[in-house]
């Protein structure tokens, strides 16, 4: 029974490898056949080009850009076109103001926006909101109740609200309450101008008295006014010039551009969020809805913000107990208070897809960019090294791989075939991978990560070497075969374990280390050590554990590459209490010798 116990463990060991091979072969079909998959690997901007974009920095007439905001920009675009599953992109700068980012593939529109967008949030107290279309005034100098009455109109459409996170310890009548504290910012429709959108005259607007918080309508001074009263939020140029001052009153318009607001200075800050999820939303009853929301965290500083501006703003009147939620200068959502929400939870709605709530979640909890952006350009770009490059490389791979077939055959005999459909399968199996990555994870193969490709073929086969080089010295010290396999398995799979382990580590920490030019190599380094493994343990030494049974190599052929008598083994004599003596053979062993 216990002669036969590896050659059944074998046998599940390749049935389990086929069946992971025919598994991979079908997802890479599925792929093909239903989704957008290709039969080859994805290849990187070196091999195969992309697009290039050029970021031009939006700045007002006179203002500079410093070296410390471009190279933060930098790193925030490429944080956040790798939250978009594009792999193998560059981000740089050039000159003293520009970005560039090369892409290999034609980016979207996700894409673009995640590059160029500041995507700022803020949180800003409603003072003054009225339709999109400005409405014409008597004179410039009119007073700000006037003209704020004079184009009052309704609030945005109420499918854009927002709501915060009851505290966990809140009983169930609070939870209620807390979830309609905040409500779509939708005056009542019988609610005169005046009522809805109008604000008093302040002290500020006569010169008397400086505003006394983000609430205060003294904000609300001439010029402001005037502002206002000309925006025409149906002009997409209309807020090109906005100035966006987080101590300032702004005036701006909605997302839709229906409504336009004068907003007080910033509350809360985009730079207190610590997280932001995309998600459906959970009502009071924990029952998950249909509504996809976007549930920011912010730091300790913003909580107690957050909480503050609540319960200042609670007690006052429409619109000015609403809170805008405003991204790139423009009003998201305005959501009005009915009751503080005093854990400082927010979460934002208003219509998403759950694919864009994603979107500028990940913007958000990367960071706003420093600087405002427009694409100065966007061309195609050819490879760097092209398919020459590509050519040498596969070359270089061949000529490796077949000096390892040589070097197979010349000192394994027929065993060495052992070794060409070990590195066949381990060949197949990173193919297969990569492949698959490219598509599910958009993994795209460049130029290092075929030198690590190339690397492994060496690798893969030192494994080999230090097996059969294990099994040769049983055969030297007498044991027959089968003993002499499962011997030198179990003194050569640690070496194995431990040299792999080395290259694994190496290649994390390139990875983790390393530029991205380098990152290429480690990755495939680290997959073709992983995948290295998985042969040696699932393929190689289950297939030499069933040719012990095969008379050719059982009966140390001369050609097998495991002959006792070419390897020079020797002759053992039981010496007693288990030990054996070993004697030089005056003569070639015979088979009954060797049994």
């Amino acid at each position: 029974m216990a002669s036969t116990a590896p050659r059944t463990l074998a046998r599940r060991a390749l049935i389990g490898l086929t069946v992971l091979v025919v598994a991979l072969g079908g997802v890479l079909t599925g792929s093909i056949l239903w989704s957008d998959g290709q039969a080859t690997p994805k290849l990187g901007l070196d091999l195969e080009g992309g697009t290039q974009i050029i970021l031009e920095p939006r700045v007002s007439s006179g203002q500079a850009v410093s070296a410390e905001a471009l190279a933060q920009a930098r790193d925030i675009i490429v944080q956040r076109v790798d939250s978009n599953g594009v792999s193998g992109a560059e981000v740089t700068t050039q000159g003293d103001s520009n970005i560039v980012v090369s892409i290999p593939e034609i980016p979207t529109q996700a894409v673009r926006n995640a590059i160029s967008q500041s995507s700022q949030m803020q949180f800003r107290a409603v003072l003054a909101i009225g339709s999109g279309v400005p409405v014409p005034t008597g004179s410039p100098s009119a007073s700000p109740s006037a003209s704020a009455s004079g184009a009052a109109s309704p609030s945005p459409s109420a499918s854009a609200s927002a709501t915060a996170s009851p505290a966990p310890s809140a009983s169930s009548t609070q939870n209620s309450a807390v979830n309609e504290a905040l409500t779509a910012a939708s005056p009542s429709p019988s609610a005169s101008p005046s009522e809805s959108a109008s604000p008093s005259p302040s002290p500020s607007s006569s010169g008397s008295a400086a505003p006394s918080g983000p609430t205060d309508l003294a904000w609300i001074t001439p010029e402001v006014q005037q502002a206002y009263d000309d925006l025409d939020c149906a002009d997409p140029k209309a807020l090109d010039n906005v100035r966006d001052v987080e101590s300032e009153p702004l005036v701006t318009c909605s997302d839709d551009g229906s409504t336009k607001y004068i907003l007080g200075p910033v509350a809360v800050s985009g730079e207190k969020i610590t997280d932001a999820t995309a998600g459906y939303q959970t009502n009071p009853q924990g029952v998950v809805t249909s509504t996809v929301e976007i549930a920011l965290t912010f730091n300790s500083e913003g909580a107690r913000q957050y909480a503050d501006i609540s319960r200042t703003m609670v007690s006052l009147p429409s619109p000015q107990n609403q809170l805008a939620t405003v991204l790139d200068s423009r009003v998201i959502v305005a959501p009005q208070f009915n009751e503080a929400i005093p854990n400082g939870r927010a979460s934002i709605t208003g219509g998403f897809t759950l694919a864009g709530a994603k979107e500028l979640a990940d913007q958000l909890k990367f960071g706003a960019l420093p600087l405002s952006f427009t694409e100065q350009s966007s061309v195609d770009i050819s490879p760097t090294l092209g398919g020459e490059q590509l050519r040498y490389g596969f070359i270089a791979g061949l000529i490796g791989l077949l000096l390892v077939v040589v070097y197979s055959l010349f000192q394994y005999r027929v065993l060495g075939f052992v070794t060409i459909s070990s590195i066949v399968v381990a060949g197949l199996l990173t193919y297969l991978a990569i492949t698959i990555l490219g598509w599910a994870q958009n993994y795209r193969l460049d130029m290092a990560g075929v030198t690590g490709l190339i690397v492994a073929i060496g690798f893969t086969a030192d494994s080999f070497i230090v097996y059969f080089e294990r099994v040769r010295d049983e055969l030297r010290e007498g044991r027959s075969l089968a003993s002499a396999v499962e011997t030198g398995w179990n003194r050569a799979k640690r070496t194995v374990l431990i040299a792999d382990g080395v290259n694994f580590l190496a290649a994390i920490v390139l990875y983790v280390l390393a530029s991205s030019s380098v990152r290429g190599f480690a990755f495939t380094l680290g997959l073709t050590t992983l995948i290295d493994l998985l042969v040696v343990f699932w393929f190689t030494h289950p297939l030499l554990t069933l040719l012990t049974r095969v008379p050719f190599f059982r009966d140390g052929h001369r050609l097998s590459g495991l002959d006792p008598r070419r390897l020079g083994a020797k002759k053992r004599t039981y010496a007693g209490r288990g030990r054996f003596t070993p004697v030089e053979p005056s003569a070639p062993a015979t088979e009954g010798s060797r049994a």
